[in-house]
């Protein structure tokens, strides 16, 4: 699955968390023009690793489960 923008709100906490300059340079790039801030971004990018890093069989059985 390709990763893409939501602009979905969901209950948040604070985290503090250091990012190299030329990586926040290259998010801040893609995200002009967007109504998608930093913060969304980075959610967005952790829960698509999240997933990307499911072992493959549940990743399988949750995609038949989202045919359906």
């Amino acid at each position: 699955m390709a990763f893409q923008l939501n602009k979905e709100k969901k209950e948040t906490e604070n985290k503090t968390i250091r990012f190299p300059l030329p990586l926040i340079k290259k998010i801040e790039k893609v995200l002009e023009g967007t109504e998608v801030t930093f913060s969304k971004f980075v959610i967005q990018a952790c829960e698509y690793a999240l997933e990307e890093m499911e072992p493959k069989k549940k990743k399988e059985v949750r995609k038949k489960s989202l045919i359906k």
